[in-house]
């Protein structure tokens, strides 16, 4: 069976597919025509991956909660409609992980005021011979005192399904937020905390693992559009006068 895009130099842009279309609750607009869908154990990232990651950014606040490091890995067949990263859905857009940038992501770990990690892509959880290896080595160095994040096109619901690959299990047992589902353009709001689009939400993960169920991050905090009341009540009294004269 086709996998949902080609194994080419660049990515194919074409219409999207869903794969599963018998499968039933698959998290929230999924599947969508502004994205890939695939079925369980679809995609597999140990045999995707080919450990290339298209940057590393040090000490921003923009990818989660407090200061954090970034890892942005390479490869994504979701292929998202209007996504902001499509130039890294080739699987090789990017050069190596090395051990020496492991090393330097702990460096950069160790100091007091960096909070955590965050791992985005491209698609973090078909990226999991690296990433196990980086959060395993995460674990045994800092214990829980760093914080490991990541988004992934998955919704939490399609990676609970029977037939997943177990790497990505394994991955999400390392992770403590987890930001899931397909970007979608039509449901994009700028007001959004850390994610694009409504469907998408913010997990705590080792709940979500507890309870059986997607359990939102508890300190969740949209933005809400607000328009004071006392100046929609001058701008009628400005229009009226404006009409009277």
């Amino acid at each position: 069976m086709s996998d949902g895009f080609t194994k080419t130099g660049s990515a194919r842009r074409s219409a999207h597919r869903d794969f599963a279309p018998e499968e039933k609750n698959r998290g929230p607009h999924i599947p969508t025509a502004l994205a890939n869908n695939p079925r369980a154990g679809q995609w597999d990232g140990r045999k995707l991956s080919r450990n290339i990651v298209a940057d590393y950014k040090r000490f921003i606040v923009t990818d989660g909660e407090g200061i954090r490091c970034s890892l942005y890995v390479s490869g994504c067949p979701f292929h998202c409609h209007d996504c902001y990263n499509s130039s890294i859905w080739d699987f090789k857009a990017g050069h190596e992980y090395t051990q020496e940038l492991e090393d330097k992501i702990i460096e950069d770990l160790s100091l007091d005021y960096v909070q955590g990690i965050t791992l985005l892509g491209g698609e973090p959880l078909l990226n999991t011979p690296m990433l196990i290896q980086l959060t395993n080595r995460i674990r045994r160095e800092f214990g829980s005192s760093k914080d490991i994040w990541a988004w992934t096109g998955y919704t939490w619901e399609e990676l609970m399904r029977e037939g997943e690959t177990p790497d990505k299990i394994e991955l999400l047992h390392n992770i403590d937020i987890l930001v899931d589902g397909r970007y979608i353009s039509s449901l994009h709001d700028s007001l959004l905390q850390f994610r694009g689009s409504s469907n998408q939400r913010i997990l705590d993960v080792p709940r979500s693992f507890e309870e059986g169920r997607a359990v939102i991050w508890d300190k969740l905090h949209d933005q809400e559009r607000f328009i004071p009341e006392m100046y929609g009540k001058e701008r009628a009294a400005s229009e009226d006068a404006t009409e009277n004269n």
